[in-house]
């Protein structure tokens, strides 16, 4: 019987760019969240944070459906009766187009404290502008 893998001492890791613009919503949601949990990488261990950082720059250029613009949505419920707040994919691209890549990407890691850890990792912005240029992030495609 083959012994499972298990990394020893902390993870390595490092940052990441990805440029959203012009890509689905699932294809990359997808993409980022394998990066946050380290499957790229041949010491992935399951229930161990050793993925890497991930700036996602260009978040409100993003290919989406004009069904999809239309029909899906966004909730919260402020736990009081009538409480249920609702927003549209079109108008939350508009105001907050990092919440949309972040909410995909948190519907793709597990809901436990390793996912909580893990998308902790992953920095979004608007814009093609982002604040960490020093630690060089690689890009990928």
């Amino acid at each position: 019987m083959d012994k499972t893998y298990v990394i020893k001492g902390k993870p390595e890791s490092s940052w990441i760019l990805v440029d959203a613009a012009d890509q689905k919503l699932g294809r990359l949601a997808t993409q980022i969240a394998a990066y946050l949990l380290g499957k790229h990488k041949p010491t992935f261990t399951p229930g161990v944070a050793v993925g890497d950082f991930v700036v996602v720059i260009n978040a409100g250029k993003l290919a989406l459906s004009e069904k999809q613009l239309d029909t899906k949505n966004y909730y919260k419920h402020s736990n009081y009766p009538g409480g249920l707040k609702t927003v549209g994919l079109r108008e939350q691209i508009e105001k907050h187009p990092d919440r949309v890549i972040r909410a995909a990407v948190w519907g793709m890691l597990p809901h436990n404290k390793l996912g909580r850890m893990v998308i902790k990792r992953l920095k979004v912005y608007g814009g093609s502008e982002h604040p960490h240029q020093a630690q060089t992030p690689e890009t990928v495609a």
